[in-house]
């Protein structure tokens, strides 16, 4: 157990090494292959990742019978997620522009940091999810994988636009570090499924919101219909299997 699921660890951490050398994919417009990949990301989501958390449901309950409140809102934890990052992204909006006047680098503001730190967060639990997919049939496996190394793709345009030279010399790192550490984690330590179930939740948050803000900026000039392609095509892969 855990030997099968080192193998996307490894793919994911080399799209962190190698993702802003695929040159082809920068620029404006925005590349149709980052839109469709946004796309497949979304579809997995909504199509495979949610519909996993209403079978995880009666775990949550049972952990939280004490709490009322939560024993039906599971996908509060996606809430969570999609709010957490939304939060993330503004306050690195609003700082950038203070901390270039003030003449700091991005590395020494504290920004960088914490928003590497976020994402490095956001990778292990990610990390964490591969290793605990090998419960399941190799082709649930295959499909978070696949939904994840694209979603990672996107993830690394955005993080190289906000932070350039910083992140190729020192967040991707950061990031290919806490991949491999949620796997371990996964690896050395069992937690039960009502708290698998809540990780995916927030996750499944951050990849929508994660993936939105990349296509939605009007000055990015986003392929609307390879958005729609991509999620239309993993969706009908989805729902055939």
């Amino acid at each position: 157990m855990g030997y099968v699921s080192i193998w996307p660890v490894l793919v994911l951490a080399l799209i962190h090494f190698f993702g802003g050398r695929l040159r082809f994919l920068a620029g404006v417009p925005r590349s149709i292959w980052l839109s469709c990949a946004g796309g497949v990301s979304v579809s997995y989501v909504f199509l495979h990742l949610f519909p996993e958390l209403s079978e995880g449901q009666e775990q949550v309950e049972d952990a939280f019978e004490a709490v009322a409140f939560l024993e039906h809102h599971i996908y509060l934890m996606s809430l969570v997620g999609l709010s957490f990052f939304y939060g993330l992204e503004r306050m690195v909006i609003n700082n950038r522009d203070e901390v270039r006047e003030k003449g700091k680098s991005e590395k020494t503001s504290g920004l960088f940091w914490v928003h590497i730190g976020s994402f490095a967060i956001y990778n292990a639990l990610i990390g964490y999810l591969l290793f605990q997919r090998e419960e399941g049939s190799l082709d649930t496996l295959i499909l978070f994988s696949v939904a994840m190394a694209l979603h990672f793709i996107v993830n690394d345009f955005g993080l190289q636009e906000h932070h350039h030279d910083t992140y190729r010399k020192v967040g991707r790192w950061v990031l290919v570090v806490a991949l491999v550490a949620g796997w371990a984690v996964g690896y050395l330590v069992e937690v039960t499924e009502a708290a698998v179930a809540l990780v995916m939740a927030f996750i499944g948050g951050g990849v929508v919101l994660n993936v939105l803000k990349e296509e939605l900026p009007e000055q990015r000039k986003s392929r609307y219909w390879a958005f729609l392609l991509g999620a239309s095509l993993y969706a009908i892969l989805l729902l055939s299997l």
